[in-house]
Parts: structure tokens; sequence; C-alpha cells
């Protein structure tokens, strides 16, 4: 049986992500394990039929010493454990996994792009930062490799800095949705138009943005719509603080709502989906499961949101940082029923087009198949 080793940074986004992918590949008759920080998480993956594999590996961190660790870990697991493919998933485990696996002489590397985030961002002077595409372009100079791309912009990053050829490339836009359990839902015609981002609450993901257009149209719309800001804390080095949070949320027309694992239900009940993001996003989740459930969507034309909309079909794409063009698209959205219930349809037929879970599997099974006769 054919050993497949999938490492991701953290257990919840493994669940959240990857999860279908794995279990697919056990049916396809692949020894699975994941490889993953254990956040309290791990009982849950095991009771799939998974192993686990706990990974010493901090996703935002950038001490040298302690990402060398996590490569020398890697390395070693990887000799001792002997897998076929190795699936990378995330710049983090890539930088480290992909290193270790040229080094330990591992068959078959697959590596999913999944956003940039802030290691390629100009702002980021770190040593890692500076060493990424050296030790990218060492580790990628190999055969028997994939890698996984959501959108145009990450392909030509890595095609610039010369870390893969052409034939290395694969697109698969986004890690797909199950559009049975995210099914078309209409709008609720009762109560305040509910207006919904939900992301991990980071200042380049646009939480900002959104409630500045939110108090812009405060005056003319306090008692018509509620802005739901669905997302946790998080440990990346420009994250929102808990006080930063609630100095602009009033718990009335702008709540913070923090983590939650209903965000299903939260979609179904929302009207508009706004995700002002301007990280270098892979191709939002979020963005996918609310095309999926047939919203309208605000986002910026900016890489990996911009695959989500087809401007003025399904949605609206605005500038990065731009408030005041948020907020006027969203008063455009608040006044007209008729144009959110047929762009909530469109968002749900670019789900069926681009967005499914099953064609996502598909495509992961024939490179691992791939992978395997080569």
């Amino acid at each position: 049986m054919m050993k497949l080793f999938i490492v991701v940074n953290v257990d919840w986004f493994f669940l959240s992500h990857r999860k279908d992918i794995a279990l697919n590949a056990q049916r396809a008759g692949y020894e699975v394990t994941i490889v993953t920080k254990d956040t309290g998480q791990k009982q849950n993956i095991e009771a799939l039929g998974l192993k686990v594999i706990d990974l010493p590996m901090n996703r935002s961190g950038q001490n040298i010493i302690e990402e060398l660790y996590a490569c020398w870990f890697l390395y070693r697991l990887y000799c001792s454990e002997r897998p076929d493919i190795v699936h990378h998933v995330g710049l983090k485990t890539i930088l480290w996994g992909t290193l270790a696996a040229k080094l330990a002489n591992v068959c078959g590397v697959v590596n999913a792009v999944s956003g940039l985030g802030i290691f390629f961002s100009e702002e980021n002077k770190s040593l890692v930062s500076k060493l990424l595409p050296k030790v990218l372009r060492f580790s990628h100079h190999r055969k028997n490799l994939a890698v996984i791309f959501q959108n145009e912009e990450d392909k030509g990053l890595f095609l610039k800095n010369r870390i893969i050829k052409e034939e290395q490339a694969f697109m698969i836009k986004g890690s797909g949705v199950d559009l049975n359990q995210y099914c078309y839902t209409p709008e609720s015609v009762s109560g305040k138009i509910k207006v919904l981002l939900t992301a991990r609450m980071i200042v380049e993901k646009g939480v900002f943005v959104l409630t500045n257009a939110a108090l812009k149209l405060k005056a003319e719309y306090k008692d018509k719509v509620e802005f739901l800001l669905c997302g946790g804390l998080d440990d990346n080095p420009k994250a929102i603080k808990e006080e930063e949070l609630k100095a602009v949320c009033d718990g009335e027309y702008i709540q913070w709502l923090g983590y939650r694992t209903d965000v299903l239900e939260l979609l179904k009940s929302c009207h508009i989906v706004a995700f002002p993001s301007y990280y270098k996003e892979g191709l939002p989740k979020s963005l996918i499961e609310a095309t999926a459930v047939g919203r309208p969507i605000v986002t910026t034309n900016s890489i990996g949101c911009k695959e989500t909309v087809v401007d003025g079909y399904n949605g609206y794409l605005i500038s990065v940082k731009d408030s005041d063009m948020l907020a006027e698209k969203l008063k455009i959205l608040f006044e007209d029923e008729d144009l959110r219930q047929d762009m909530g349809h469109n968002s749900r037929k670019l789900a069926e087009k681009d967005f499914s879970i099953e064609n996502v599997i598909q495509k992961h099974l024939e490179i691992y198949n791939q992978l395997n006769k080569t």
C-alpha cells in the first residue's frame, strides 16, 4: 500500500480544508497519515480513521532556530517512515517540508500553495523571507514534483523566481465545497439585512476597512443593517487585539462574534458577504462557501479574492483599502432586494461551475496517481 503523508501547519485547518481529500485518498487505497500541529483536534482526526503525527511548527513564527528544527523534524520523519508521497499544504510546510523531502529522497512531492501570506509581503524583512526564494529554488529542483496553485498570480511568482518549471504547475481553484451541504438558500425576508465577514481577525483581511465602511453608513442604516465579524483572534504578527475589536464594535450595529463553528448557519442567515482583504490570499474558502449558499459578495480586486466574483454578476470587486467604495457597493445591495437575489443565484452558478469538492478531490487523486507512476 502506498504511503501518503499530508502535512498541514495546524489541525483545524486540515479539518476545514483538506479532510475530504485525505478520506478519499484513503478510500482509493492510500495509507494516509496527517502530520500537523495538535491544537486540540487530534482526536477528531483520528476518529476519521486517519493516523496523526504531531508537528512542532509555529505557523507564523519567524525564529530561525525554531524553523530549522521543524525542517530537521520532517527530515528525520521522512527518513524513518519512508512515505511514497508527501503533500505539503501552505507555504511554511512547503518551505521546510520540500527541503526535508529532497534530503530524505522522498519519491513524490505535492505542494499546495494556499496563499503566500506574510512571507512574500514587501514589508516583511525577516531572515526567513529573504532566504525563502533561494531555499524554494533549491528544494523544488527535482523530479516527481507537482505544485498546486489556486490563482495565476501565485503561479506567476513561482515561475518568475525560477522556483518551478511550467510543467510542474497545476491549477485547482481553492479547496472546494460540498454543494449538497452548502446548498443554495434564499435570503431571509424578515429582520435586518446582515453583512457577514468570516476570517481570522487580521488587519490585512480588511476587518477595519469593513468597520469604517459600516460607520460611513451608520446614520442611514443603523436600524436596518447588522455587520457581523466572525473569526477568532490569531497569532499572526498583524493580528488584531481583542481590545481593538471591541473598540470598533458596539454589539448591535457592528458585532464581533468571535470564533464560531456554525459558519454555515451564519451564511444562510446573512444577506451579503463582505471580504475586503488585501492579504496575499490563495482562494478564500469563506468566499467559495458564500458562492455555494448563494450570496452576493463584495470583495477586493486582488490576489485570490477576485477569482470568486465576476464584477456586476455575482457581486462587486473594489479597490484595496477603499472603505468609500465598499460603502457605496453595500448601499446598492441594501437598496435592491431583487439585485441581491439575482447575484445570489449567479454565485451559486459559479460554485457549481468551479468550486465543487468532487472536482477538487478528483484532480488531487490524479496528481497522486501520476506521481506514483513516475
